[in-house]
C-alpha cells in the first residue's frame, strides 16, 4: 500500500511539473517584456569621444520630448523612457551598444547614433533582430537605401546629403557667385565623403570648377600643409563638410595662412565648441547648411526653443531640435500603432505623414527620408545668423 501511494505521489509531481513546463513554454511566445508597464526606447549615442557634444545635444532633445509626453499621461497609458548606451563616437562601439540595448535592455526601438558611420555599423544587427532604428541626424543616403533597396527597419528625421550638398552648391554659385571651389573632406567619415561627392558633382553641373580636392583624417590636428596646397589653387570658396572638432582647427589655421575666401560647411559645424576652437573672427565669412534656425519666429520653433532653454539653460542646436523631432516621431508612431510591438512601430513609422515637429512639417518618403526645408546659417562674430531658407 505504501508503495502504491509513493507511485501515485510521484505521478502527481510529474504531471504538475509537466503542466508548469507547458504553461511556461506557452507564455514565452506571447508574453510582453518583463517591464510591460514602461515603453523602453534605446538611445545609441556618442556620449564620449570626438563628437560627444552632438550625442549629448541629440539625446537631450529626445529626453525633452519624452518628458513632455509623460507629463501629458504617457504613451498608450504608459511612461516612455530612454535607455542610453555610449558608443564612444566609434562604429565598433556603436555595434556593441545596439546589441546591448536589444538583447539585454529589451528595447522596442533604437534611436541614434548621430554619425552616418556609426549608424551604418548597427543596421545589420537591428535588421537581424527586427528592431526599428530611427536616426535623428545621419545624412548619408546609404543609411536608408542600400544598393537601391530600401532598408525596411531604418528611418531618419533629417534631410539627406544629396539635398544638403546641393543646397551648399547652389548657395556657392547663386549667393556667393563662386566660379571655382576647393573641397576639403574627412576621408575617414562616410558623412563627409558623401557630402563632398554631391557638392562637387552639383557645383560642376551648374558650371563651376573644382580646382582642388584634399582629405584629412578624424583627430588630425595640423592642417597647414594641405591648406597651403589649397590656397595655391586660388579657389573662390572652400567646402569643408566635416564635424566641429576638425573644422574649428581647419578654419583657425586657414585664416592664419591668409585664406580669406568664404568657407562653406554643413550641419556638422553646428556646435558652440566650433567658436571656441576656431575663434569668432576666423569664422566670419563662414556659412553652413542646417536643419533649422533658432531665430525662426515660427510658433512651433519658438515653443521648442523656450522649452529647451527652460530644461537645459541653453539655446538648442539643430541636433537638439532633430533629437526632439525623432522623439516626437517615435511617440507618434507608437500612438498610431496602438502598440509597442516593434513590427507595428515599424509599419507606423513608414506611414508618417504631415507630422508637426520642431523643424517644420515632416512626411517620410518611400525611402524613409523626410521631405523638409533647409536653412543656410552665416557666422558673424561668433554668432549664428539666419541667412536664407531653401525648400526641397
Amino acid at each position: 500500500m505504501k508503495k502504491k501511494w509513493l507511485i501515485l505521489i510521484s505521478l502527481a509531481v510529474t504531471f504538475t511539473m509537466l503542466a508548469a513546463l507547458v504553461t511556461g513554454c506557452g507564455s514565452s511566445t506571447t508574453s510582453k517584456p518583463a517591464d510591460s508597464k514602461v515603453i523602453k526606447i534605446g538611445g545609441n549615442y556618442e556620449l564620449t569621444g570626438g563628437i560627444a557634444n552632438f550625442g549629448t545635444q541629440t539625446s537631450n532633445g529626445i529626453k525633452l520630448a519624452f518628458k513632455e509626453a509623460n507629463a501629458a499621461g504617457g504613451v498608450l497609458g504608459k511612461p516612455i523612457t530612454l535607455i542610453l548606451a555610449d558608443n564612444k563616437s566609434e562604429p565598433a562601439e556603436a555595434a556593441n551598444a545596439i546589441t546591448k540595448l536589444i538583447t539585454q535592455d529589451k528595447v522596442v526601438t533604437v534611436l541614434g547614433p548621430v554619425s552616418s558611420s556609426n549608424v551604418l555599423a548597427t543596421l545589420q544587427i537591428a535588421e537581424d533582430h527586427k528592431i526599428p532604428v530611427l536616426t535623428a541626424t545621419a545624412t548619408n543616403p546609404k543609411v536608408t537605401v542600400d544598393n537601391g533597396k530600401v532598408r525596411p527597419y531604418v528611418f531618419r528625421a533629417c534631410f539627406i546629403d544629396p539635398f544638403q550638398g546641393k543646397v551648399m552648391s547652389d548657395f556657392a554659385i547663386k549667393s556667393v557667385k563662386a566660379k571655382t571651389a576647393a573641397v576639403y573632406l574627412d576621408s575617414s567619415s562616410d558623412y563627409s565623403k558623401g557630402l563632398a561627392e554631391v557638392f562637387a558633382a552639383a557645383f560642376e553641373q551648374d558650371g563651376g570648377k573644382i580646382v582642388a580636392k584634399e582629405g584629412f583624417l578624424q583627430k588630425d590636428t595640423d592642417f597647414k600643409a594641405t591648406l597651403t596646397k589649397i590656397k595655391a589653387t586660388n579657389p573662390d570658396v572652400i567646402f569643408i563638410p566635416a564635424y566641429y572638432e576638425e573644422v574649428g582647427k581647419i578654419v583657425k589655421q586657414a585664416r592664419e595662412l591668409g585664406i580669406t575666401v568664404p568657407l562653406l560647411g554643413t550641419d556638422g559645424w553646428d556646435d558652440g565648441k566650433l567658436v571656441e576652437i576656431a575663434g569668432a573672427a576666423a569664422l566670419n565669412n563662414g556659412f553652413f547648411s542646417n536643419h533649422y534656425s533658432s531665430q525662426d519666429k515660427d510658433p512651433n520653433i519658438v515653443k521648442f526653443v523656450e522649452a529647451y532653454k527652460k530644461e537645459y539653460g541653453q539655446e538648442p542646436s539643430a541636433l537638439a531640435a532633430l533629437g526632439y523631432d525623432s522623439g516626437i516621431m517615435i511617440i507618434d508612431a507608437i500612438k498610431r500603432a496602438g502598440s509597442d510591438d516593434p513590427a507595428k512601430i515599424r509599419e507606423a513609422l513608414e506611414q508618417t505623414k504631415n507630422l508637426q515637429v520642431s523643424t517644420g512639417i515632416l512626411t517620410l518618403d518611400a525611402n524613409h527620408n523626410p521631405v523638409k526645408s533647409a536653412v543656410v546659417i552665416e557666422m558673424k562674430d561668433g554668432k549664428q545668423m539666419f541667412k536664407e531658407k531653401i525648400n526641397p
